[in-house]
């Protein structure tokens, strides 16, 4: 998916409908920021954007993958290709959001051990030791909560019975017993309890 091509486009379109980025952010509640990463191939819009930007630059949502126009007669097969370079593309993202829970896990890991450390072995204070254990678990409590929350939304959990593939909700995940990424859920689909394994396509 060509991003700077998809940005010059929407340029090009909001261009032609004489709406400068400034109103086009307010038009769409977000930053002429984001509007302008957008036309430089920076990033793409968001999922839950596209549909109201499509509507005031009066395109389809195939347009818009594409970076220009879709005949008609293309439209299926165009169709079939971008969506298949988003599933890649979410993929990809999947797999960089996991790689930066272990990132996160292990500083936070490490911050806390240290003030732990720290507390336990060098000359303080009882009440200079209760802060700094303090210090250091409440950001790892924090980014366990927020690791956990990537987790959940990278990818899918498949059940080990019945083969179905789902986003669980985060509740399911924070209290579910683990080894790894594989937790032990509930599955939506058959019911059953068993070993669900984080995989990133469905």
């Amino acid at each position: 998916m060509d991003q700077i091509k998809i940005g010059k486009f929407i340029s090009s379109k909001r261009k032609e409908k004489n709406i400068t980025q400034s109103k086009l952010a307010e038009m769409l509640n977000i930053t002429d920021r984001a509007i302008s990463k957008w036309e430089n191939g920076i990033c793409l819009p968001d999922a839950s954007t596209m549909p109201l930007l499509c509507e005031i630059l009066g395109i389809t949502i195939n347009d818009l993958f594409s970076g220009e126009l879709v005949d008609m007669k293309d439209n299926e097969k165009r169709l079939e290709k971008n969506l298949l370079e988003m599933t890649k593309l979410k993929e990809q993202r999947d797999r960089e959001l996991l790689s930066m829970e272990i990132f996160i896990g292990i500083l936070v890991s490490i911050i806390m051990l240290t003030c732990i450390f720290v507390a336990s072995f060098v000359e303080l204070s009882d009440w200079l030791r209760v802060i700094l254990i303090i210090v250091g678990i409440i950001p790892f409590a924090m980014g366990i909560g927020y690791a956990i929350r990537i987790e959940q939304i990278a990818g899918y959990y498949e059940c080990n019975h019945c083969q179905y593939k789902y986003v669980p909700l985060y509740k399911s995940v924070f209290f579910a017993q683990h080894i790894n990424r594989n937790r032990k859920m509930k599955c939506p689909k058959c019911h059953q309890k068993t070993w669900h394994k984080k995989v990133l396509t469905k």
